[in-house]
Parts: structure tokens; C-alpha cells; sequence
């Protein structure tokens, strides 16, 4: 279904990310133009999910879009989610897909390289995942959510919450003990607050910096993160030779070694520690959020989680290192909130070269993305898509199913380099928390969420917490 077109020297190679493909290249390919000059933009914004559904049903699996002043091509399907993000070929820029983005902010991290360059990073990067460091996580996770999810219950009967601020500044301050080793305090949220204008910036519709806007503070907060991140870097490279015990996750980079046994240079620690920051605290604040809304919609899943993690824990809530593996049905219940409500809910690309999927040719030089959040409601994977069921993800089902039906984390060279942390800090969260109370929403309620760029609800959803 997915080929590499037979002209593969293509006409139109792109060496920048600006650089944008002629709009006839695109005549073969169906598709709306929208509205003059803004496109389909307001229609993706208002509601990108409804949106990409009826473009589906109207075109099929390929079809293009003008948004963002630009035309994009959409490839729709399990099998074009296979064709992109395992990449056999090496057709699609990761780095192209997202600088239009990302690259005045987070410029050099993982997700803005590409092939060899990416491999070699990820590579030495990798060292931060080792059971050594994630021993390290675990213990910092469990001691910083314990005392926090105590502090939300408060004393005495229910509370009301609103749970996204609530669990944001929670992983941002996660993110300063684990990531950078600082304790919770006014250096670290000095570093939390910089992080957020950055994250705030790289989705503002001003795309300049210019004074008093969203951009602006961005700027500047980088700025700032990358005057400490370096000072730090070479701080902790400075005291290595001497402690060896440091086990955040930013020591464990500014120490990281390539195959022939060198230094990653500063820049590009400062540049990976920045994105890291920013992938793993936005996705996992909205998939924490996704999944406690849906337990709290779905009691008796909650109960069967409460049962297993309390079997698992003693009941103290206290989820260590060495029974993270045990908590299955927690485990598959996130996967199902994944799919649900992806973090990501759309991955874009760039062509080098010229493709062909479903009966089409794509050119280089084109703008493409896939859609995992549409793949994940797709009836012929997914039965009932809009019904919560974790018994999805049983060993049988996962097997029977197409590999690239549920791409939460991305996949192949791409794929999530930080994805079992994300597993871990869930799992720690769900013991602390569904040990300790019963999550209850209100009798019909059903938030409005923003779609897009990371799902999260509009009100920030309101729970209750009920002590057991």
C-alpha cells in the first residue's frame, strides 16, 4: 500500500524548513483550499478532530489542506502511521515536520534530528534510562507524589479540585527533583516558570518576539534556562571526576558519552535538556489528566485499579522500582486513556523524497502528517472507540492488531525515548492517589477540551476526592 515512488531523485529537495513545495505539485492529490489566505486554519483550531474526520470521509486516506498558509498533506491509516514513523527508507524529516514550530525554542533536541545525527544522540542520551537512574526516578517519584497527593486531599471529608493545575505544577516540580536534581524551592521555580513561558511560546500566534508577548517572554526564558543549563553542564562535568553518584537525569546528560567514547558538546546537552523538559511534562500532565477523568467516569475500573495496586503496595501506596511491572491493569488502563486521548494528536513530517501510499504520489518537498488520534477511533482496529475498555490491551489483542493502530508514543527510530518514565510516574501516581481516595466527577458531566496542541480540558477538569 506504501512504496517509495519510482523517482526517487526528486525534483524538489529541501534543505530548510522554510522552504515551502510550489502548490501545483499538489493538483493530483484531493483537498480543500478553505477560506483566502487563512485556509482551514479556524476549522483545525475550532474543532481539529471533527475536522480531520470529515476530510476523511470525504477524500480518503491522502488528502491535502492550507493551513497555517501552507498546503499539508494527510496521511490517514495504521498503515501510514507504519510508512512514516518506521521510516524504512529514510523519506520523512522529523526535524522539517516540526522546526515550522519548535525551532526558536527547542532547537537540536531529539525530536528536531534526524537518521545519524539522531541515532548517535539518542544513543548516548539513552544512558539516563538505565535501571540506575530509573531506581533514582522511582524513589524521587514516590517521595515528591506522596506528599503532594496527601496535601490535595487535605483534612477531613471530600475535596474539590480542579486536577489539570493541580497535577501541572506537580510535574513541573517532579521535573526539577528528577530531571535536574534540584529540591523543590525558589531556584526551582524560577527554572519552572522560564520552562512554562517557553512551552506557552512555542504555540503563540505571534511568531515574532516582539515586547509584551507570549513569543517575548519565550525568549527570554530560554535565555535563561540555556545560561544555566550551561553553567550547569560544566559544573557537573567539573565534579564527576570526584562524584560519580549523581543520578538526575541532567547530570546523567551533561556526563553522556558518543561510542568513541566523547563529550556531547554543551549546546546540545542544554539543547536535548530543554526539549526533554518540555516533551515529558506536557504529555505526561495531559495523559494523567486523560486517565483520571476516564477512571473517574469509570468506577468500576477504578475499583479493579484500586484492588490491584493496593494488593501490589501493601496499601501504603509506595510503588517501588522493582514492582513497577506488576500493576497490569493500571498499565493497560493508560494505554486505553492513550488512545483515547493521545498526547500527541497529530505528528508532522517532511518528504525528502518522492513516495506513493494508497494509489497516490506524494513529491519531496511536501508537507505531511499522520493522525494517530483518528487512527485510535478507527472501528476496524477499535470496536466501540468511544467506549472505555483497558481489556483492549490484553497480550491477545495487542497481537491480533495492526502494530501501528495505537501510536501514543510515535515509533521506530522516533519512538518515545523517555516512554518508561511516562509508565513510571503514572503507575506511581495511580498507587499514591487510588489507595488514598475515590476520584468522583459530577453526574453528567463531560468537559470541553482543547484538542490541540496537547490535549487538555478547558476547565481543567473538576473532581472530587473522596478519602477511603
Amino acid at each position: 500500500m506504501a512504496t517509495l515512488a519510482p523517482h526517487q531523485a526528486a525534483e524538489f529537495q529541501p534543505s530548510h524548513w522554510a522552504e515551502r513545495l510550489p502548490p501545483e505539485r499538489l493538483d493530483h492529490i484531493p483537498g480543500e483550499k478553505g477560506w483566502p489566505v487563512v485556509g482551514h486554519t479556524f476549522n483545525q483550531l475550532r474543532d481539529p478532530h471533527a475536522f480531520a474526520r470529515r476530510m476523511f470521509e470525504t477524500y480518503g486516506p491522502v488528502y491535502k489542506v492550507r493551513t497555517m498558509g501552507a498546503w499539508h498533506v494527510a496521511l490517514i491509516g495504521a498503515e501510514a502511521n507504519e510508512l512514516m514513523l518506521f521510516d524504512r527508507a529514510k523519506i520523512f524529516s522529523s526535524d522539517q515536520g516540526w522546526s515550522p514550530v519548535l525551532h526558536r525554542l527547542f532547537p537540536g533536541g531529539l525530536m528536531l534530528l534526524d537518521f545519524d545525527h539522531h541515532r548517535a544522540d539518542r544513543r548516548a542520551l539513552s544512558i539516563a534510562f538505565k535501571p540506575g537512574p530509573m531506581r533514582h526516578y522511582a524513589d524521587s517519584l514516590n517521595r515528591g507524589i506522596s506528599k503532594r497527593v496527601r496535601e490535595w486531599g487535605g483534612t477531613g471529608g471530600p475535596r474539590d479540585m480542579r486536577f489539570y493545575p493541580a497535577i501541572k505544577q506537580l510535574t513541573l516540580d517532579l521535573a526539577a527533583d528528577s530531571f535536574i536534581g534540584l529540591p523543590f524551592g525558589p531556584e526551582a521555580d524560577r527554572i519552572n516558570t522560564a520552562f512554562v513561558d517557553m512551552v506557552q511560546a512555542s504555540i503563540a500566534p505571534i511568531r515574532k518576539p516582539l515586547p509584551f508577548t507570549k513569543m517575548r517572554k519565550g525568549v527570554d526564558g530560554r535565555a535563561l534556562l540555556v545560561d544555566y543549563f550551561t553553567r550547569e553542564t560544566l559544573r557537573r562535568r567539573a565534579e564527576g571526576a570526584k562524584n560519580d553518584q549523581r543520578q538526575d537525569m541532567f547530570s546523567q546528560f551533561a556526563t553522556a558519552e558518543f561510542e568513541d567514547g566523547s563529550l556531547m558538546e554543551v549546546e546540545a546537552v542544554v539543547d536535548h535538556m530543554n526539549f526533554l523538559m518540555m516533551a515529558a511534562h506536557d504529555t505526561i500532565t495531559s495523559s494523567a489528566t486523560s486517565l483520571v477523568y476516564l477512571l473517574a467516569k469509570n468506577p468500576r475500573w477504578q475499583d479493579r485499579l484500586r484492588e490491584e495496586l493496593r494488593a501490589i503496595t501493601g496499601g501504603s501506596g509506595d510503588l517501588s522500582y522493582d514492582d513497577l511491572a506488576r500493576p497490569e491493569l493500571t498499565e493497560m488502563a493508560f494505554k486505553e486513556a492513550l488512545r483515547m486521548i493521545p498526547p500527541v494528536p497529530s505528528i508532522p513530517r517532511r518528504a525528502l523524497r518522492s513516495f506513493e501510499y494508497a494509489g497516490y504520489t506524494v513529491p519531496a518537498g511536501a508537507a505531511v502528517g499522520i493522525n494517530p488520534h483518528l487512527v485510535h477511533h478507527m472501528e476496524e482496529h477499535w470496536p466501540d472507540p468511544e467506549r472505555f475498555d483497558p481489556e483492549r490491551f490484553t497480550a491477545d489483542k495487542v497481537k491480533a492488531r495492526h502494530k501501528y493502530a495505537w501510536v501514543p508514543f510515535g515509533g521506530g527510530a522516533h519512538m518515545c525515548l523517555g516512554l518508561h518514565f511516562a509508565y513510571m510516574q503514572i503507575k506511581v501516581l495511580m498507587a499514591q492517589l487510588l489507595t488514598r481516595y475515590r476520584i468522583e466527577v459530577a453526574e453528567g458531566y463531560d468537559p470541553d477540551w482543547q484538542a490541540w496542541p496537547i490535549p487538555q480540558p478547558k476547565d481543567g477538569l473538576a473532581i472530587t476526592l473522596c478519602p477511603l
